[in-house]
């Protein structure tokens, strides 16, 4: 990720784990964080600490959309942080693990919007925030049905 000849980058950083995560190269993705760093799923207020736990989301999403894929659209590197706009893809086709119980597999296609931020230091993730629309999800894999209809008006 670093060059001698060349500064730490913190953007082409991210790119490259992105890359990892896609490519589900879970010993890679822990290799990317500091002793210390953390992985917050924002969605679910759920951290992740440890290299015995900073890979379970990447696996637990993968092992529910085989053909998931990060779609990157922009991003904001300011300093050693890095935001980013994207949206979390595939097909949801094994059980998704959540806090509050594990979703069966459903068939349904999910392309929901998402913002990362990652603080980086000494060239290592100390702490990456990632914020998926947690509705958008559950609503496209049927898990909530029709919002309009349960809402008063």
């Amino acid at each position: 990720m670093t060059d001698k000849n060349q500064s730490f980058d913190p953007e082409r950083f991210v790119r490259e784990a992105y890359a990892i995560a896609e490519r589900m190269d879970l010993e890679g993705w822990k290799s990317l964080f500091a002793d210390d760093g953390v992985f917050i799923d924002e969605s679910v207020k759920v951290t992740y600490k440890g290299p015995n736990e900073w890979d379970y989301p990447v696996r637990n999403y993968g092992a529910a959309f085989a053909d998931m894929h990060r779609e990157l659209y922009d991003f904001w590197p300011v300093g050693n942080t890095v935001f980013v706009r994207l949206a979390l893809q595939g097909t949801h086709t094994g059980p998704l693990q959540t806090p509050f119980g594990t979703i069966p597999p459903t068939g349904n296609r999910m392309d929901a919007p998402c913002l990362d931020v990652w603080e980086l230091e000494n060239g290592k993730i100390k702490k990456f925030d990632c914020y998926p629309s947690g509705s958008v999800i559950l609503t496209q894999l049927g898990v909530i049905e029709d919002l309009e209809a349960a809402v008063s008006h």
